[in-house]
């Protein structure tokens, strides 16, 4: 059981963006697009380098890459909520496309591209499934004219719901591929490759828990590392108070509705207002609002 934290950049990177790990790729590419963009085979276009990494930080920790069909991809995570995300993604969607033309070629050059987010927070709060795909579409058809563009984002926190909540209650959800990679990046601390339940009996999950098992970082990567990993656990202690205040101003919510419905049966049975007030700690006013 690794002590690394695949969610954190610098480490998906490493899992995800090395020329020996191809395959872990192709396996996370497959669970999250269509069956007609499955990935027979990739080439990474910006495989992880220590020494790229020392030269550039804040460039290498995306992964580009081309499959045999010509798409590209972009696969990223994003640790913190940072402002404007949405044109941030749609900007790195933009890049992915038109950086395939040189001088040289014609649009008809120009492939599929497709950006793959993996989100830290939610970003998409009016809908509660975890991975939402966007294209282009006619408004009132909802024919598909335009077909080079598919952004996914995969917002881990609405997959796990609650950071309390333990592998044994998490396995029911675990249906597909995508589910699975979701508990590795989730709960990988608690997985060890020589004892998994049945849900999560995948030769790519057990090789990314062994890759991340012997991950090492030089002094550079350690403290870049500790960097990220720390604003990963402000951002989820953020999410955590977000929830605890949101829960807090519901409960107060329903305290105060209950006041109000004994106050009106008090109110029926003719008990004066003043007594009202003493049993609900509601106030005159208040109750005589309800009178009307």
């Amino acid at each position: 059981m690794s002590q690394v934290n695949p969610r954190v950049d610098l480490a998906f990177k490493k899992i995800f963006g090395s020329l020996e790990n191809k395959d872990l790729l192709i396996s996370f590419i497959n669970s999250v697009v269509s069956k007609e963009d499955q990935v027979v085979d990739i080439e990474l276009l910006n495989p992880y380098n220590p020494k790229n990494f020392a030269a550039d930080k804040l460039s290498v920790l995306d992964i580009k890459a081309k499959d045999t069909k010509g798409n590209y991809y972009n696969i990223e995570v994003q640790i913190s909520n940072e402002a404007d995300y949405d044109k941030r993604a749609l900007y790195y969607w933009a890049k992915l496309y038109t950086q395939q033309l040189s001088e040289s070629k014609g649009y008809k050059h120009l492939r599929k591209a497709i950006g793959i987010h993996v989100l830290n927070f939610i970003s998409i709060p009016n809908n509660p499934k975890y991975i939402n795909k966007f294209i282009i579409s006619n408004e009132e058809t909802k024919e598909r004219h335009f077909t080079d563009m598919e952004l996914y984002t995969i917002e881990l926190c609405k997959f796990i719901q609650d950071d309390n909540q333990n592998l044994d209650d998490l396995l029911p959800r675990i249906k597909n591929g995508l589910d699975r990679w979701a508990t590795f990046l989730t709960r990988a601390y608690c997985l060890d490759r020589n004892n998994l339940p049945h849900e999560l009996d995948d030769p790519c999950i057990k090789k990314a828990i062994e890759v991340l098992n012997i991950i090492s970082f030089n002094d550079e990567e350690r403290d870049f590392y500790e960097g990220h990993l720390k604003w990963l656990r402000i951002e989820e202690s953020i999410l955590d108070k977000v929830k605890a205040d949101a829960e807090e101003e519901g409960m107060q919510k329903g305290i105060e509705e209950g006041k109000k419905i004994v106050a009106r049966n008090l109110i029926a049975s003719g008990m004066p207002i003043n007594v009202i007030s003493e049993c609900t700690g509601l106030s005159k006013e208040e109750i005589a609002d309800l009178l009307k």
